[in-house]
């Protein structure tokens, strides 16, 4: 018997595996929470002082998902100076929205959901008013 052919078999088809499992590994999309993950990390104390501001607040924002429309019902809305709306999708970068918040009258904003997978979000509400900035996060399934 000659051990040294099979050898050399098991050795290129250990190699062909391995190539074929790096190739697989590089072309894997991974997406980050944040594209700017180090930057937003030294920064946490300013959300943290966002979220201990919302905590103060006596009547916080509420976000009601109903079919294809995300509304944002707040009775301070109207004094809202400026303001972000993020919907952040955790399992694909592309379905993430970003939508502003006007100073309007009235209670609510309404946006629409038409054109996004079904599945988890994780809605991400910023906005500033008084000369203070608040921050609220809840996960919405559409």
């Amino acid at each position: 018997m000659n051990f040294g052919k099979w050898i050399f078999v098991a050795f290129v088809l250990f190699a062909g595996f391995i190539a074929t499992l790096v190739t697989v590994c590089m072309r894997e999309d991974i997406s980050l929470v944040s594209k700017e993950y180090y930057a937003d990390e030294l920064a946490y104390q300013d959300q943290i002082t966002r979220i201990n501001n919302t905590s103060a607040l006596e009547l916080k924002p509420e976000i009601i998902v109903s079919g294809d429309l995300l509304m944002v019902s707040f009775d301070s809305l109207e004094f809202i100076d400026k303001g972000n709306l993020k919907l952040f999708c955790p399992s694909d970068a592309s379905m993430d929205r970003s939508f502003e918040l006007n100073a309007v009258k009235g209670p609510s904003f309404t946006y629409s959901l038409s054109g996004l997978k079904s599945g988890m979000y994780r809605v991400k509400l910023l906005w500033g008013m008084d000369s203070k900035d608040y921050y609220l996060e809840e996960i919405i399934n559409h």
